[in-house]
């Protein structure tokens, strides 16, 4: 027993958590602040890059917006990234406002456990590259982690042209509201991103939390492409516009027609419009959250169904 009360104060918590929600995700509110205005961006804001760190909107909030993230059942803020604009993206008449994130906090621990943590997870990411993350800094992946509060879907992009094929997981994604934009943020090493920045096509397959084995074992394909579409371990089914084979278990696919490609350092930040959209069947998708605000929820008997 003193071994479970103890673990805590000598082993951080994990910083991700993988979860399983019914989409679209109803835990978490997201709000930008700026002067005294403010803006629902829940389904308006995303990670644009890791290294730098940058989240985007369709919101032009001026120099230096708040992006909180507020429990939509107690109103308690979970957390805060400050944001400092660095810049604006055009596609056709729609605009995207890039910010670079500042600095940080998060409410889901309470002190003295809360920096304390923090303490814990910098020192094992200073000692190895074992994150996926490990191409960030430690404070880097904190305020990423804050940016997670909001919990990410999990997708399979599939590419599919004459002499190149894949499918990946990504969950640097999502809607753009205002501007009816979809971005996705790519790694720049990633083999298939030349490949999306020529065909302009791609197809986002919504990945039920029971596939969650097949999903991250695919990640090998952001380096290496898929030799044949038959060796995957699930049947396919081409996408109705472009053809393209997507995962027939899936919950939702949505074809992307790619209008804008911007470097942004780390990551190739893809902005696209929603060319067909299908409703395949209910079920829980594949999410991401940071380890701390599952915490947050377990200490409240409300902990998100872990996979």
């Amino acid at each position: 027993m003193w071994k479970d009360w103890i673990r805590p104060f000598v082993r951080p918590l994990p910083q991700w958590s993988t979860i399983a929600i019914a989409p679209p995700q109803q835990a978490v509110t997201a709000m930008l602040r700026w002067g005294d205005q403010s803006a629902d961006v829940t389904t308006d804001h995303t990670v644009a890059s890791l290294k730098p760190l940058a989240i985007a909107t369709s919101i032009n909030a001026g120099e230096h917006p708040a992006l909180e993230y507020i429990d939509r059942t107690t109103g308690n803020i979970l957390g805060v990234l400050h944001l400092s604009k660095t810049t604006s993206l055009t596609a056709g008449s729609a605009s995207v406002t890039v910010y670079r994130v500042a600095h940080g906090e998060h409410r889901c621990l309470a002190w003295p456990r809360r920096p304390w943590n923090t303490w814990l997870q910098n020192r094992v990411m200073q000692k190895g590259n074992a994150s996926h993350h490990a191409l960030m800094d430690p404070d880097s992946v904190q305020q990423l982690m804050i940016a997670y509060l909001c919990p990410r879907p999990v997708i399979l992009v599939s590419v599919a042209t004459i002499g190149h094929q894949n499918i990946f997981p990504m969950d640097l994604i999502g809607p753009l509201q205002r501007s009816a934009l979809f971005s996705l943020a790519l790694r720049n090493t990633n083999v298939s991103e030349p490949v999306m920045r020529e065909v302009r096509q791609v197809a986002l397959s919504s990945m039920p939390a029971s596939m969650k084995g097949i999903v991250y074992k695919l990640s090998e394909h952001h380096k290496e492409a898929l030799t044949d579409w038959s060796a995957l371990p699930f049947q396919t089914r081409p996408s109705p516009s472009f053809g393209i084979p997507t995962v027939t278990a899936a919950l939702r696919v949505r074809e992307l027609s790619i209008v804008h490609a911007h470097d942004m350092g780390s990551h190739t930040f893809f902005l696209g419009r929603v060319a067909s959209d299908e409703d395949l069947t209910e079920g829980t998708q594949l999410h991401h959250t940071a380890g701390f605000h599952q915490a947050y929820r377990r200490h409240r008997n409300a902990a998100f169904a872990e996979v």
